[in-house]
């Protein structure tokens, strides 16, 4: 865990993805927040149950939020090491393969063009599945496949789209593991497909088997990994690259008499992933918001876990024991020290754990935001969030007119969402160069309430500290 967080320089709350997390929880907990920005937050609230589930933990102990998403980052991780621990250990006799394993997998890195990293340095549901995913896995190599399905049961209420690649990879192994389980695949398959269709017709999903228009197109244009037409070809070559080395290591290991049918089984898994990502993306190309919706191309963020288990073992399991300890010394060394410079060096400023969002000028000014009434509105730089660190919505809990990554990516799950975007962005233009009168046109287009920037203008001033002013704006 202190290897992992190292690597991801560092556990901290409420950045990146948490800036919707963590409103949609406070939002479950107070519905008097975001009166506007409900809307957007409810975009993709709408399809996880995560956010009540949270909020009802916070309601019935009393636990601080971010005390709560610590303990889940920490349940995360401890999820996907004991998942690596029973995968590795079932792959190869020798423990040190394990070890190897689990220790090359805290080197954080991320999968070409998918938007998805191997892990998160902070809570995230989708990680938490993953590792509830890892230890399906490792009930299939063990041949207890109900084990397996219950754990991927469990997934879906946390991230259902992870949870889906999951299903997929197990679903098609047990296929080919033992016919007889053929029933049990069956079975899983049409449940969802009745849930997808459930969905698709009256549940949260309706609407979504449509064309994106060039709007909505316009709004998600930032995302690169959502439309693989567009991957450059090193990309194509990276991700249906880790498929051909999963491949390679299994002939190997089959070569040698390694291999086991489960294995094999587990192999043939993470092809029927790329089948699916392949088989999809004419829709993808095409539009159709419920396959661009999927995010397919996360796909291979499962087969990167295939290829890391395979490679390692393919390379040290027939080797003398010590040859495997040098292996994990080796990769424990490697991991020690890219974290050490990760934190020491490219990130001094920030410790190796921290619950709570730091102290800053711009969370001092966030501070005082959050005393203003809930209804207030705010006018922040766009890209406020990843300059900074959080967004107004995290740090002070109120509504902003738009904050540039967040809500461009909800923008994928709601056409309204995605012309509100646009409309927005377009209408800020360049933040640094907002004069006061632009800023009173937003003002009263928008019914804004405060602007926060850095700049000196002739606007009524409420509040300043050593970088930030807070503007009145009616």
């Amino acid at each position: 865990m202190v290897l992992a967080t190292a690597n991801g320089a560092g556990y901290r709350y409420g950045v990146s993805d948490q800036a919707f997390y963590i409103p949609a929880v406070t939002r479950a907990l107070d519905a008097a927040l975001f009166p506007r920005d409900g809307l957007l937050i409810d975009a993709e609230g709408r399809l996880m149950v995560t956010d009540e589930i949270l909020a009802a933990l916070v309601g019935a102990t009393g636990i601080p939020l971010e005390t709560l998403f610590f303990a889940g980052y920490l349940v995360s991780l401890g999820l996907l090491f004991a998942g690596m621990a029973l995968i590795g250990t079932r792959v190869s006799s020798n423990p040190w393969v394990a070890a190897a394993i689990a220790v090359a997998f805290t080197m954080r890195h991320r999968i070409p063009r998918t938007s998805a990293n191997s892990f998160e340095p902070y809570f995230h549901p989708r990680v938490l599945a993953f590792g509830l995913g890892t230890l399906a896995v490792a009930a299939l190599l063990r041949r207890h496949p109900r084990t397996a399905m219950a754990l991927l049961g469990a997934g879906a209420l946390v991230h259902v789209s992870t949870a889906l690649w999951f299903a997929v990879l197990v679903g098609a192994a047990l296929a080919v593991l033992d016919r007889r389980w053929w029933r049990l695949v069956g079975a899983g398959a049409l449940t969802a497909l009745v849930a997808l269709a459930a969905a698709i017709a009256v549940g949260p999903l309706r609407g979504s088997l449509v064309t994106m228009d060039d709007v909505w197109l316009q709004a998600v244009s930032g995302k690169d990994s959502l439309f693989a037409t567009e991957w450059p070809v090193w990309a194509w070559v990276a991700n249906l690259g880790l498929l051909g080395i999963v491949w390679f290591a299994h002939r190997v290991r089959v070569g040698r008499g390694t291999a086991t049918e489960e294995d094999t089984a587990v192999v043939w898994g993470a092809t029927a992933l790329v089948g699916l990502f392949l088989l999809t993306l004419p829709l993808v190309a095409a539009g159709v918001s419920l396959a661009v919706e999927f995010q397919f191309p996360r796909v291979f963020w499962l087969v990167d876990l295939v290829a890391l288990v395979y490679v390692l073992a393919a390379l040290v399991e027939t080797r003398p024991r010590r040859v495997a300890l040098g292996a994990a010394v080796l990769l424990l060394a490697v991991a020690a020290g890219r974290g050490a410079y990760i934190m020491l060096v490219e990130q001094p400023e920030r410790a190796l754990f921290d619950l709570r969002m730091p102290d800053s000028p711009w969370h001092d000014a966030m501070r005082w935001m959050a005393a203003t009434p809930r209804d207030v509105h705010v006018l922040a730089d766009p890209g406020h969030a990843w300059k900074y660190g959080t967004s107004v919505r995290v740090a002070a809990e109120r509504d902003v007119l738009v904050e540039e990554v967040k809500d461009s990516a909800v923008a994928i799950y709601s056409r309204e969402v995605a012309a509100r975007f646009v409309d927005r962005v377009g209408a800020i233009g360049d933040f640094p160069a907002l004069t006061a009168d632009g800023a009173r046109t937003l003002a009263r287009r928008y019914g804004l309430d405060y602007l926060v920037t850095d700049a000196d203008l002739p606007l009524p001033e409420v509040y300043r500290n050593a970088r930030f002013r807070i503007y009145a704006l009616r």
